[in-house]
């Protein structure tokens, strides 16, 4: 008689999306990090301090697509299009209103909160693949929907948008990618409190509530469809930002900048860094950024063969990504630390 088994994918509670490192070694390793992040761009050249500050942009990027999948179990493959409305938010605030590059920021997470809201909001009717489709249409359109004619005078049409690098502000001894890797490095650490507050908040629960099991969370008074599209929008507004960012530092946008793989690269960050785990959102960046560089070195003919290779192996290995093998660990480590005190 054949049993029938079901897989579960496992997903982190709540206090397992911070470090999930017991004891003291969780703020060590903060601090740690944050002094290797703050030495990066006075050990660095130009155009590897630019390509730390890319890995900043799109761990933010996917920050926010861990909210909305990793943390309220939404799939979404259209987040490169909240990447470029972010953007063009930006440049266009700052190209034709003549806003200064910080206020942008909150500009670009502004839109895209009601833009990721208003989406979610008819989206609440889909579930799984479906919702994936949605995105994905969402994804394709929102570049040519950028080409149109009609919008030209305000995104520059194919031609894109040009926009000038910021320098350093009051006369501090840096030069323009120092100040723009360490403005990046401040929003991020923002960002990722705002992250971490919100999931261990009661609006966090209620989303982790959602995501684990609806209907006893319709029971227990949540709301679902408002919190479901308010994850939309939050989770927008992080990737906007991200866009935002991104438009600053690259001094560019462009619709073909914003394709579909796009969508792709932040969604395969999420898988690597970890879902549910949001330091994870800093490895998916590093593999974003540095992974396709690394398959185009080993050969140039066949990057795109490497990098699936390595993309496979990486599964393999870490089939929960690095959330799960630091989970791992952490296990390993308190059984050990339990067993002495046993002992």
């Amino acid at each position: 008689m054949a049993v029938e088994q079901e897989t579960r994918i496992r997903i982190p509670r709540p206090a397992e999306t911070g470090l999930a490192l017991g004891g003291s070694a969780g703020p060590v390793a903060l601090a740690v990090v944050l002094a290797i992040a703050v030495v990066i761009p006075f050990a660095a050249q130009g155009f590897v301090i630019f390509q730390f500050t890319l890995v900043m942009i799109y761990a933010i990027a996917i920050l926010g697509l861990n909210i909305l999948t990793g943390i309220n179990g939404q799939f979404s493959l259209g987040h490169g299009a909240f990447f470029a409305v972010g953007a063009y938010a930006a440049a266009i605030a700052m190209e034709s209103f003549g806003v200064g590059y910080p206020w942008t920021l909150p500009i670009a997470g502004l839109v895209c909160f009601v833009a990721g809201f208003l989406f979610g909001l008819p989206a609440l009717r889909l579930e799984g693949i479906y919702l994936a489709l949605a995105t994905f249409a969402l994804a394709v359109a929102t570049p040519q929907l950028l080409k149109l004619s009609l919008l030209e005078d305000w995104t520059g049409g194919v031609q894109g948008i040009y926009i000038l690098k910021p320098s350093a502000p009051f006369g501090l001894p840096l030069d323009d990618d120092q100040w723009l890797y360490f403005f990046t490095l401040a929003v991020g650490i923002l960002l990722y409190w705002m992250a971490h507050n919100l999931v261990n908040s009661r609006t966090g629960r209620a989303l982790l509530a959602i995501r684990d099991n609806p209907i006893a969370a319709r029971a227990m008074g949540v709301n679902n469809p408002i919190y479901k599209s308010l994850a939309f929008g939050v989770s927008a507004l992080f990737t906007g930002i991200a866009g935002a960012l991104s438009a600053i530092v690259v001094q560019f946008v462009a619709p073909d900048s914003f394709s579909f793989v796009l969508s792709v690269a932040i969604l395969v960050g999420l898988v690597v860094g970890g879902v549910g785990w949001l330091p994870g959102a800093l490895i998916g960046g590093v593999f974003i950024v540095f992974v396709p560089n690394i398959a185009e070195s080993l050969s140039k003919g066949l990057s795109g063969a490497a990098y699936g290779v390595m993309l496979i192996l990486l599964i393999y290995l870490m089939p929960m990504g690095a959330g799960g093998l630091v989970r791992k660990i952490a296990g390993i480590f308190a059984t050990r630390q339990t067993d002495k005190q046993a002992r």
